[in-house]
C-alpha cells in the first residue's frame, strides 16, 4: 500500500471501530479541561479522573483556584505524579487567567502556550476539544502508531503531527486523534503489539515478520 492508501484504510477502520469519540478526561468547561489535561502529563486519564473531583470541589474556576495555596493543590493532586510542578502551574495559570484574560481560557495557541505548564500538546487538546478548533495533538500512543502504520518517520512529535496533518483532512483531525488514542490503548499497546500483532498492523503490513522499532516521543 502507498502511504495515502494506508491513511484511508486507518481512517475507515477507526471510524468503524469508534463511531463515538467521548473525551476521556472528565471536565465541565474549558478551564476544568485545561487543568485535567495538564494533570494528565505522565499520568493516566483514569487516575486524573479519580483526582479531579476532589480538586474541583476545592476550586473549579480560575478565581477560586487562584486563592488556594499551592501546598493544598499539591496535596490533592499528588497521586497524578509531578505534583510540585503541576501544582505551581495550576496556581500560576489560574492567576494569569484572572489577571490577563478576565477569568476565561484564551482561544489561541499563542496565549495558551504562554501559560505555566502548558505546552503545544496541551494547548492542542484544549483548542480542539474545548473550542472545536482543528488540531492534531500527538501523544505517545499517536506517535507510536503513526510509525507502526508507516504514516510518519517518527523523528519527533513535531514531525509526526506535521505528517498526520498532511495525510488526513482537516475536518477529521479532532475526531481521528481520539480514535487513534482509543485504538492504541486497546489494541496496539506499547508492549502488546510490536507492529505485527494487532489487526491494523497486520492488515497494513501482512508481510512484516520482524518487530517494528519505534522512536520515542
Amino acid at each position: 500500500m502507498l502511504k495515502a492508501e494506508r491513511a484511508r484504510f486507518v481512517a475507515d477502520e477507526l471510524e468503524r471501530r469508534y463511531p463515538e469519540t467521548p473525551i476521556p478526561l472528565d471536565h465541565r468547561d474549558p478551564y476544568t479541561l485545561l487543568v485535567a489535561v495538564l494533570l494528565s502529563a505522565q499520568c493516566t486519564d483514569l487516575r486524573v479522573n479519580q483526582v479531579t473531583p476532589e480538586l474541583f470541589a476545592l476550586a473549579d474556576t480560575p478565581e477560586a483556584m487562584a486563592e488556594v495555596p499551592v501546598e493544598k493543590i499539591q496535596e490533592v493532586i499528588r497521586p497524578c505524579g509531578l505534583s510540585p510542578q503541576k501544582s505551581k502551574a495550576i496556581a500560576g495559570l489560574s492567576k494569569i487567567l484572572v489577571e490577563q484574560h478576565g477569568g476565561e481560557v484564551p482561544q489561541s495557541f499563542e496565549e495558551l502556550e504562554a501559560l505555566p505548564g502548558v505546552g503545544h500538546k496541551t494547548a492542542s487538546v484544549v483548542m480542539s476539544q474545548a473550542f472545536g478548533f482543528p488540531a492534531f495533538p500527538v501523544d505517545t500512543h499517536i506517535h507510536r502508531l503513526a510509525q507502526r502504520w508507516g504514516l510518519s518517520s517518527g523523528k519527533n512529535v513535531v514531525q509526526t503531527e506535521r505528517d498526520l496533518k498532511r495525510l488526513f483532512p482537516e475536518d477529521s483531525w479532532n475526531r481521528l486523534h481520539l480514535q487513534i488514542i482509543f485504538y492504541g490503548r486497546e489494541h496496539c499497546t506499547a508492549r502488546g503489539c510490536d507492529g505485527t500483532v494487532c489487526g491494523i498492523c497486520r492488515a497494513l503490513y501482512p508481510e512484516r515478520k520482524k518487530p517494528k522499532k519505534t522512536r520515542r516521543a
